[in-house]
C-alpha cells in the first residue's frame, strides 16, 4: 500500500502533527525515527541537515588562500551532511528513498528556510542521479492547533506554488556564501601578502554589524567634552518642599544633539539666574491628567535576549540555549526561535488552559507567586481575542514565546529566571493597563521658570503580576494650594560635561541589528528590510559571538569593544571602495530582490549573476590596489622611535618612523601592526616601543592558520643597523634549563615556592622557582603566565603561592570545546603542581556532605 512522507522541521511539531491526524487517519505506532500508520509516515528534521558547499576541484584550504585561487564562483553547489546531524538525515533519506512512499508532504517551517532545509534533503536523498520523481506539497501552517493542523492539510500548496520561494531560498543560501568565502579570502589574502596568515573575514551579516560598533566606537573616541550647568532650586509651600529644574521655555532642537531646554552653556549665565531667583518667592501652575502604559508585547527571542542581558547580563548566546533547553530538555516553552511577538487568532483556549496551568499546578519557588494572578485572569476574563496579542498577519513561520501546557521541574537557577520572565510576561500582557495620574508643575520665579515632574501609579494593572503596588495620591510630590505663592529655600547651579554615547552592550547591539533597516535611505530598501534587519533571531547570537571570536570584538564587563583589528578592516574596505559590505543596505536590496523572486517578478538566474558579479568586483579591488597604504584615520605614537627619537606614525601596515617633526622619511624604523595575523592595540604598541618588550600575547597564528601564544622583543640588528620585532617563545627559559646560568637579580619575587621555599619569579613566559633554571636544578616547580587564554597577573601568582588559591578567574577557554569557564588555580599538594578548582554546585536539597573540591591539571 503507498504512503504519504510528511517531514517536519523539528520533532515537537512531528508529534503535533501525529496529534492531529490520527482522529482522522488512525492510530501511529512510533518508530525509532519515525510514526507509521496505514497511511502516513510523519518524521522530523532537527533544523539543517545539509549545507551547500563548493565543488572539490573549487575547495581551496585555508593555507592556499591567495589571488591565484580566487574568485571562486563554482558552476553549481555540491551538498554535505551537517556532521551533528548525520544520522538523523540518514534515517530521513532512508524514509524518502523508500518504495512505498509515494508522495512527499513538505511541513517544515512556514517560510525561506523551512522550505530550503526540505528542498536539500530531498536533493540530497537524490544524489548524483535524476530528481526522486516523487510528487510534493506543502503544508503552510502557522498555528499549530489540532483543528489549524487538519485544515492546513485539506489546502496543501501544490509543489509548483512553492518554486518561486524555494529559488529565493537557494539564493539566498547561495549567495552568502559567495559573499562570505570570496570576501573572507580576498581581504585574508591582502592582509597576508606581507606574509603570515591574516584571517580576515567578512559576511553580509556580520561586517554591518561590526560596522555599527565600529562607527559607536569612532564617535565616542572624537567627542570632545563640553562644560554645561543645571540649575535646581527646592521651593517651599505650606504642605511641603519640593524641587524644581530651570529650563528654557523657547527651547527648539537643532543639530547639536547636546542641546537641552534645561542646559545653559556658560557659567556667567548660570549664576545670573541663581542670583535673580534666589531668596524670591514664586507661583504655581500645574497641569495633572491620567496617563495609561499596557503591559509590553510577549517575546520574540531578540527581545528575550536584550532583556535576560540587561536585568542578568546573560550573553545572546546563553539565553539562546537556555531557551533552547526550555523548550527541547524540560518542553515548558514554545519554539524560542522565533521573529513574531503575536499568537495565532485560534491560540485563545490554549492561552486559557496555559493560564489554569499556572493557577492550578504546585510550581516551585517564586513561580508560585504568579498562581494568584493567573487566577485572577481567568476570573475576571482578562484572555479576550484582541489584536494586541492575537494576530495572524503578525505571526511569521513562528509565534511569540509563551509558557506551554507542561509544569516545570527541576529547573537550574538561570532556567528558572527566564521561565519566569516568559510567564510574567505571557501573564501580564492579558492584564489591564496601568494607570498614573501625571502632574507637570511649573513654578516660576521673576522670569525664570522651573519644572518639576510627579508620576503617581493609581491602578496597577499588570505591574501587579511584577509585585508593584498603587501608591497614595502624594506618594512624591507634595500638594501645593491654588494661588498659593511658594518661597525659594535654596538655589544652586550644578556644574556638568557631557558624555560620549554610550558602548553598545549585546542588549543594544541585538536592538541595533533588528532595526537596522532604519539606517537606509532607499524607500524600497528600507521597506523589504522593515520586518528582517540583520540576521534572524536566531542567528544574531551567533554572529555576535562570532565577532567576539574573530578578535573583532572584545567583552569589558557587558561593554562590547571593537578591536584594532575592527578598525583596520573597516579602514580596509572603505580604501578598498567595497564599503558597500559595511552596510545594512546589502541586505536590504537581496530582501527587496529575494521578495521579488518569491513573486515571480525576477528570475533566480538574474539573481546570482549580480552576486557574482559583486564576488569577481570584491576580489578584483583588493586584487589590483597597488598603493603601498589604504587612506585612514591613523594614530600617532606618544612614546618616540627606539633609534632616533623621532615620531613614530601608524599607517595601514605599519608603524614607521616618521623623523623629528613627524613630516620626513626618518631613520628606517618600522614595525608591522599585525604580526602573524594579530592586530596591536594602540596601548600595546605604546608599551613595546617604550619598553622594547610585551606579552605574552594571546591570538597569533601560524602561516597554515592554527593559533599560537608568544612574547614579543625587539631586538637590535647590526646588520639593518636598526630594531626590529622578534617573536620569543622562551628561548632564555629553555636555554636556562639547559644550564644557562640565570641572574634573578633585581627581579622582584612573587612569593615562597610551595615545593622547595626558594624564590618564584617571572621568566620568559611563566613563572619558575629560581631552583629550577640554571646550572644546578633541584625543582622543577613552574606556571604559565597565559593558561587556556586566561592571562594570571602578579596579584593572582602572589595569592597562588601565598594562600594556596587564585581569585576566580572567568576567562579561561576549553581546548576541546572552546567554552569559556570560571575556574580557581590551586596548588594540589598530593599531585605536586598547579591545577583547577571548580567552585562548588548549589545543593538543590539540604546539604549532608561537604563540596567536594574538582581539581584538574592547568599547566
Amino acid at each position: 500500500m503507498s504512503k504519504t512522507l510528511i517531514i517536519a522541521e523539528k520533532p515537537s511539531v512531528a508529534q503535533d502533527i501525529v496529534r492531529a491526524l490520527t482522529p482522522l487517519a488512525g492510530k501511529f505506532d512510533k518508530e525509532a525515527d519515525h510514526f507509521e500508520n496505514e497511511k502516513y509516515i510523519v518524521t522530523s528534521a532537527v533544523g539543517h541537515l545539509v549545507e551547500i558547499k563548493a565543488p572539490e576541484e573549487y575547495d581551496v584550504k585555508r593555507g592556499k588562500w591567495s589571488f591565484a585561487h580566487l574568485p571562486v564562483v563554482p558552476p553549481h553547489f555540491d551538498l554535505a551532511p551537517i556532521d551533528k546531524a548525520k544520522s538523523r538525515l540518514t534515517a530521513v533519506v532512508r524514509l524518502v528513498k523508500r518504495k512505498d512512499v509515494t508522495e512527499l508532504i513538505n511541513a517544515c517551517d512556514a517560510g525561506r528556510e523551512g522550505e530550503l532545509i526540505f528542498r536539500l534533503i530531498v536533493q540530497y536523498a537524490a544524489g548524483a542521479k535524476a530528481p526522486i520523481n516523487k510528487p510534493v506539497h506543502r503544508l503552510w501552517l502557522q498555528s499549530m492547533t489540532p483543528q489549524a493542523i487538519r485544515d492546513g492539510f485539506a489546502a496543501l500548496r501544490s509543489d509548483a506554488q512553492m518554486l518561486g520561494l524555494a529559488d529565493a531560498a537557494r539564493s539566498r543560501s547561495e549567495a552568502d556564501w559567495l559573499v562570505g568565502i570570496n570576501g573572507t579570502r580576498a581581504m585574508t589574502a591582502f592582509n597576508s601578502r606581507d606574509g603570515g596568515f591574516f584571517l580576515t573575514t567578512v559576511g553580509r551579516v556580520q561586517t554591518p554589524t561590526l560596522s555599527i560598533v565600529v562607527e559607536r566606537e569612532e564617535k565616542i573616541r572624537k567627542h570632545v567634552a563640553r562644560d554645561y550647568w543645571e540649575i535646581k532650586a527646592t521651593f517651599g509651600a505650606a504642605a511641603g518642599e519640593y524641587d524644581g529644574k530651570w529650563f528654557d521655555p523657547n527651547f527648539k532642537k537643532n543639530d547639536d544633539a547636546d542641546r537641552r531646554a534645561d542646559r545653559v552653556w556658560s557659567e556667567a549665565e548660570a549664576n545670573a539666574v541663581v542670583a535673580a531667583v534666589k531668596g524670591k518667592s514664586g507661583t504655581v501652575t500645574e497641569e495633572a491628567k491620567p496617563s495609561n502604559q499596557s503591559s509590553p508585547l510577549l517575546y520574540d527571542l531578540t527581545t528575550l535576549q536584550r532583556e535576560a542581558n540587561s536585568r542578568f547580563g546573560y550573553s545572546a548566546k546563553t539565553t539562546l540555549s537556555l531557551a533552547q533547553a526550555l523548550y527541547e530538555k524540560h518542553k515548558v516553552l514554545t519554539y524560542p526561535r522565533t521573529d513574531s511577538r503575536m499568537l495565532p487568532e485560534d491560540y485563545v483556549p490554549v492561552v486559557k488552559q496555559t493560564f489554569q496551568m499556572i493557577a492550578e499546578e504546585d510550581l516551585p519557588g517564586p513561580l508560585k507567586e504568579l498562581a494568584q494572578h493567573a487566577a485572577k485572569g481567568l476570573k475576571d476574563g482578562y484572555v479576550k481575542p484582541t489584536k494586541r496579542v492575537f494576530d495572524n498577519t503578525k505571526v511569521s513561520d513562528h509565534f511569540a514565546i509563551i509558557p506551554t501546557l507542561q509544569a516545570p521541574r527541576s529547573l537550574s537557577e538561570a532556567e528558572a529566571k527566564l521561565y519566569d520572565m516568559v510567564v510574567k510576561r505571557f501573564i501580564a500582557v492579558f492584564y489591564p493597563p496601568a494607570e498614573y495620574m501625571v502632574t507637570t508643575r511649573i513654578t516660576q520665579v521673576e522670569a525664570h521658570k522651573f519644572q518639576t515632574n510627579g508620576k503617581v501609579l493609581v491602578n496597577t494593572g499588570w505591574l501587579a503580576v511584577y509585585g508593584k503596588e498603587a501608591q497614595e495620591a502624594d506618594a512624591n510630590l507634595v500638594a501645593v494650594k491654588p494661588g498659593e505663592a511658594v518661597s525659594n529655600e535654596g538655589v544652586t547651579s550644578l556644574a556638568m560635561r557631557t558624555r560620549p554615547p554610550a558602548r553598545y552592550t549585546e542588549a543594544t547591539l541585538l536592538s541595533a541589528m533588528e532595526g537596522a533597516g532604519k539606517l537606509i535611505d532607499d524607500e524600497e530598501f528600507r521597506e523589504a528590510m522593515a520586518e528582517k534587519g540583520l540576521g534572524t533571531p536566531a542567528t544574531r547570537a551567533q554572529v555576535i559571538e562570532g565577532l567576539i571570536l574573530e578578535k573583532y570584538m572584545l567583552r569589558e564587563g557587558r561593554e562590547l569593544m571593537p578591536t584594532a583589528k575592527a578598525f583596520q578592516l573597516m579602514t580596509l574596505l572603505r580604501g578598498l571602495g567595497v564599503e558597500d559590505l559595511t552596510k545594512p543596505e546589502l541586505t536590504g536590496n537581496w530582501e527587496y530582490q529575494l521578495a521579488e523572486m518569491e513573486h515571480g517578478r525576477l528570475s533566480r538566474d538574474a539573481f546570482m549573476l549580480e552576486i557574482a558579479k559583486m564576488a569577481e568586483r570584491i576580489v578584483k579591488k583588493a586584487k589590483e590596489y597597488d598603493r603601498d597604504t589604504i587612506p585612514g584615520d591613523y594614530a600617532t605614537l606618544s612614546h618616540a622611535c627606539p633609534k632616533c627619537g623621532g615620531v613614530v606614525k601608524e599607517n595601514y601596515r605599519r608603524f614607521t618612523c616618521n623623523g623629528p617633526d613627524g613630516s620626513a622619511e626618518g631613520c628606517g624604523f618600522s614595525i608591522t601592526k599585525s604580526p602573524a595575523g594579530r592586530s596591536f592595540e594602540l596601548h600595546e604598541v605604546e608599551t613595546f616601543v617604550a619598553e622594547k618588550k610585551i606579552g605574552p600575547l594571546e591570538g597569533f597564528r601560524s602561516k597554515a592558520g592554527w593559533p599560537f601564544t608568544a612574547e614579543l622583543k625587539m631586538v637590535y640588528d647590526d646588520e639593518i643597523a636598526n630594531w626590529k620585532l622578534e617573536f620569543d617563545f622562551g628561548e632564555d627559559a629553555k636555554a636556562a634549563e639547559d644550564g644557562t646560568p640565570v641572574d634573578f637579580s633585581g627581579h622582584t619575587s612573587m612569593g615562597a615556592c610551595p615545593k622547595c621555599k626558594g624564590h618564584v619569579y617571572e621568566h620568559g613566559s611563566n613563572y619558575v622557582c629560581e631552583h629550577s633554571v640554571g646550572a644546578h636544578i633541584t625543582c622543577d616547580f613552574k606556571t604559565g603566565k597565559i593558561i587556556l587564554t586566561q592571562p594570571v597577573d602578579h596579584a593572582q601568582v602572589h595569592k597562588l603561592l601565598t594562600t594556596g588559591k587564585t581569585d576566580l578567574l572567568e576567562n579561561f577557554v576549553s581546548n576541546k570545546t572552546k567554552r569559556k569557564f570560571k575556574a580557581f588555580l590551586a596548588w594540589d599538594k598530593k599531585e605536586g603542581k598547579v591545577g583547577f578548582e571548580f567552585e562548588p554546585r548549589a545543593p538543590k536539597a539540604p546539604a549532608k556532605k561537604a563540596a567536594v573540591k574538582k581539581t584538574a591539571k592547568a599547566e
